[in-house]
């Protein structure tokens, strides 16, 4: 009996911070400290600093019932997609979870084949949540849903994947990042640069090998061969370097479409005794870690951002659930290209 009296006191020891507790540590009214906290009202800087500072102290969490009923809002986001490994989906999520962390609104994930009946029991579930707008991304820049959306009312944004015309869509910018990746093998004195891609069918494999072919005509240089289209495997980069082996001449560069086919590649030439990078430099893309950090050498690979353009597309969403302008259109956002040794310069 005495336990369960210790425990019962215990429990109500603990009382959750109100906003009356931050306003009268801050020393100033409920009304400024929900404002300062809602980064409304007009006030000071350092009276809304103070007021954060409090509730940081002391562990506030604002009521998101209470708030959702006030603003007519439920504070929440929905994110659908149809990468069940999670591939593209999981950096854009924790970048478009990050970014709403800080903003008190939360993120329901919803992954599945974008079969149209499945789609719309999900979408129908996302207005029973009665989220307050949806994330729509995938597995390709050049897919989208199999059916037209019906009015949701909510806004949508869509991420790493097709859009419909006049909708908000964040893609990376395919072109100028594979741009940059043969612009750095150029500067390194590589003169003989080879590409293996993926499916010619993928938008992202042609928008890579454009960048390919616009990088070497800016100083002059041809292509090494014609681009290697096939799978985005490394079965794909083993078979297309034994066959640049094969034809003669070597390359001394090679960009690949993805980071999978660069490890292929690597792995064929360690077998032939081809030394990477001294022998011929590999830049792949994507920087998937798994991949890219564990293959040996270190895999110089591009950056695509994902979680920046999960950030960019809820940054987005908010504004448009604000009824704040946003203007319609496709923004491709750039990528960094990550060096490490496989193109035998020093790593970042």
């Amino acid at each position: 009996m005495a336990d369960r009296v210790s425990k019962l006191q215990s429990a109500s020891a603990y009382q959750r911070s109100t906003i009356r507790d931050v306003a009268a540590k801050a020393n100033v009214s409920v009304t400024t400290a929900s404002r300062a906290l809602n980064g409304t009202g007009r006030m000071s800087d350092e009276t809304r600093k103070r007021v954060r500072a409090a509730a940081a102290e002391l562990d506030y969490r604002p009521n998101s019932i209470a708030r959702g009923l006030v603003q007519q809002r439920s504070f929440t986001l929905g994110l659908l997609t149809n990468d069940m490994y999670g591939r593209f989906t999981l950096p854009v999520a924790a970048g478009l979870s990050a970014a709403m962390a800080d903003r008190g609104v939360s993120v329901f994930l919803s992954a599945g084949e974008y079969e149209p009946d499945s789609l719309k029991l999900t979408l129908g579930a996302m207005e029973e949540k009665r989220v307050d707008g949806l994330v729509i991304t995938g597995k390709r820049i050049d897919r989208g849903l199999p059916i037209d959306l019906p009015p949701l009312g909510m806004p949508v944004v869509y991420v790493y994947a097709a859009a419909p015309e006049g909708a908000v869509s964040f893609v990376p910018d395919d072109t100028n990042a594979a741009r940059d990746a043969v612009r750095h093998l150029v500067s390194l004195g590589r003169k003989k640069i080879a590409h293996i891609t993926g499916p010619r069918a993928f938008k992202a494999a042609s928008l890579r090998e454009a960048g390919w072919r616009s990088a070497l005509a800016e100083v002059g240089l041809e292509p090494f061969g014609e681009a290697m289209f096939s799978t985005w495997t490394e079965a794909h980069g083993y078979a297309a370097a034994h066959a640049l082996i094969a034809a003669g001449e070597r390359p001394d560069a090679i960009f690949c479409g993805n980071d999978q086919i660069a490890r292929g590649v690597i792995d064929a030439f360690a077998l032939m005794g081809i030394s990477v990078p001294d022998d011929i430099a590999i830049v792949g893309f994507d920087n998937w870690e798994v991949f890219a950090a564990a293959t040996r050498p270190p895999l110089t690979t591009v950056d695509m951002g994902l979680p920046g353009l999960g950030r960019s597309a809820g940054l987005a969403l908010l504004d448009m659930i604000d009824g704040e302008p946003v203007a319609p259109g496709i923004r491709e956002t750039p990528c960094t290209l990550v060096v490490r040794e496989s193109c035998g310069a020093k790593p970042d």
